[in-house]
């Protein structure tokens, strides 16, 4: 009896192989997926990598209470008279200086993931291509805005008054986000082009630093010499210090707000098209 249906699932064997490989080959292929949903996928990988590691929240929560307890009581009295005078002032340049420099882990991360391995098969999936770096960037956009809402309640706290209301906060963090999203495609330029992420960080550090300390962040550009005046008042960072400082005032200066959208133009139209030709040939 076993001798039989042992012979006869032999024999239907081949069958069902056969079957299977006609279903397989007539079965339609799942659709290609369009560029915002892989965007948004690799966004929710990057987001997933701070649920797994959750220490990477540190520089968007410890980092900005820190910067703007250090910076309020320690030029408050010097420059404004008193640390709730200057808090009216510091914290929006406080919050663009933060948000500027945490945008230098992008370009850590992409670098990370290269020496890891972790692109080859990236590239080798029918997506569109510039999918992986879009997700990396809005991945990000979340600590941006998580950043930004710890320095603002931190700043309340303090005495700081938004007298543009929710809708000027609202358009604050908004500018001072698709900024940082444009900004951004500067790492992941350095990201792909430099060995190790020791690199992508002393190179980061060497263009942060100038950018925002070299700025109107913490006092009034006319009291400084006129050269720097000159290198201070043409610098994207003033520009998008001076657009978030005034609608969160509630004043919307139209001027600042449209260098502001300029500049996050440029750097996506510059260093946009540079990175994903380092990243095809990477």
């Amino acid at each position: 009896m076993s001798t039989t249906t042992t012979t006869e699932n032999a024999e239907l064997a081949p069958v069902r192989t056969d079957s299977l490989a006609a279903l397989l080959v007539t079965r339609e292929r799942p659709p290609r997926p369009g560029a915002w949903s892989a965007s948004l996928t690799f966004g929710w990988r990057a987001i997933l990598k701070i649920k797994h590691v959750p220490e990477q929240l540190f520089d968007v929560t410890a980092f900005p209470i820190m910067l703007v307890l250090m910076y309020t009581y320690l030029f408050g009295g010097a420059l404004a008279g008193s640390p709730e005078e200057y808090i009216q002032f510091l914290l929006p340049g406080i919050l663009v200086m933060s948000v500027v420099m945490i945008t230098m882990y992008t370009g850590v991360s992409v670098n990370t993931d290269i020496e890891k391995g972790v692109f080859d098969r990236f590239r080798s999936l029918p997506i569109w291509r510039p999918a992986t770096m879009v997700g990396y960037l809005l991945g990000d956009a979340l600590r941006y805005t998580v950043a930004s809402v710890v320095m603002l309640t931190v700043g309340m706290i303090l005495g700081y008054r938004a007298h543009g209301g929710v809708a000027g906060v609202l358009a604050g963090i908004a500018l001072l986000v698709l900024f940082s999203f444009a900004f951004s495609w500067i790492w992941t330029m350095f990201g792909l082009l430099l060995r190790t992420e020791k690199s992508v960080m002393g190179v980061s550090m060497m263009v942060i630093f100038p950018l925002t300390f070299l700025s109107n962040v913490f006092v009034d550009p006319r009291t400084m010499p006129g050269w720097l005046q000159a290198f201070v008042n043409n610098s994207p960072v003033t520009h998008l210090a001076s657009a978030v400082r005034g609608v969160m005032a509630g004043d919307w200066p139209a001027g600042e707000i449209a260098w502001t959208l300029g500049w996050a133009g440029l750097f996506v139209a510059v260093f946009g098209p540079v990175t994903m030709r380092l990243y095809n040939r990477k």
